[in-house]
């Protein structure tokens, strides 16, 4: 006896991937806008804080993100574009920008972890506050806003690598093409009729015989 076995339809697997598709489109359209708004946002804010002794006393110094490091914005401001352009192209030219994207992530992230520590952008206000080059930051804490730039690139290196293995199943910006990458079909002009009047008047004004064979 022989055993056939079933083989299922290619295009039964079209609805489920079409569903994972719009899924991960919407979670990476939402995660990657997210967390460049919230990078550049928290970059804005107090990372740290504290004091310089100066001949009235202490004097309060303040550092933010961008007084630490302006990595995070710059990298949020690039995969927010990689974001953007992941639309425009197809092929390996989409794995590529996707690649991009979750490394400006990545970058983020590291720089914004890196620069909760940093205390030289408050020592060198201290210097020049105190108008001693080795004077240094007294009293120095820090803020969570460093973290929640770290967040925000998280978000944005999970939207590259939604894009990385689902970016394939997205539509892209150009309008010639469907779903299925097959170029629209081009309406056909419609066939005129030579002995009708307006035709034979058209062709009188182009200067064309229109009884000639």
């Amino acid at each position: 006896m022989e055993y056939v076995t079933a083989v299922p339809h290619p295009r039964s697997e079209a609805p489920g991937s079409a569903r994972a598709g719009r899924m991960s489109l919407a979670v990476a359209l939402l995660c990657g806008a997210l967390g460049a708004v919230v990078a550049l946002l928290a970059t804005r804010q107090r990372w740290s804080e504290g004091t310089v002794t100066v001949a009235d006393g202490p004097f309060p110094l303040i550092a933010k993100g961008s007084d630490v490091t302006g990595v995070p914005a710059a990298l949020a401001i690039v995969g927010l574009a990689a974001l953007v352009a992941v639309f425009a192209v197809r092929r390996a030219g989409r794995f590529m920008v996707a690649g991009l994207l979750a490394l400006s992530g990545a970058g983020t992230v590291a720089a914004a972890l890196l620069g909760a520590s940093d205390s030289s952008a408050l020592d060198e206000k201290a210097a020049q506050a105190s108008g001693d080059t080795s004077a240094t930051v007294q009293a120095l804490t820090h803020t969570a806003w460093p973290y929640v730039a770290a967040a925000g690139g998280a978000l944005i290196l999970l939207a590259g690598l939604l894009a990385l293995r689902y970016g394939r199943l997205w539509p892209g910006m150009s309008g010639r093409y469907e779903r299925g990458g097959t170029p629209r079909p081009r309406r056909k002009a419609e066939a005129t009729d030579p002995d009708r009047p307006e035709e034979l008047w058209k062709a009188l004004d182009r200067g064309e015989d229109p009884t000639g064979a």
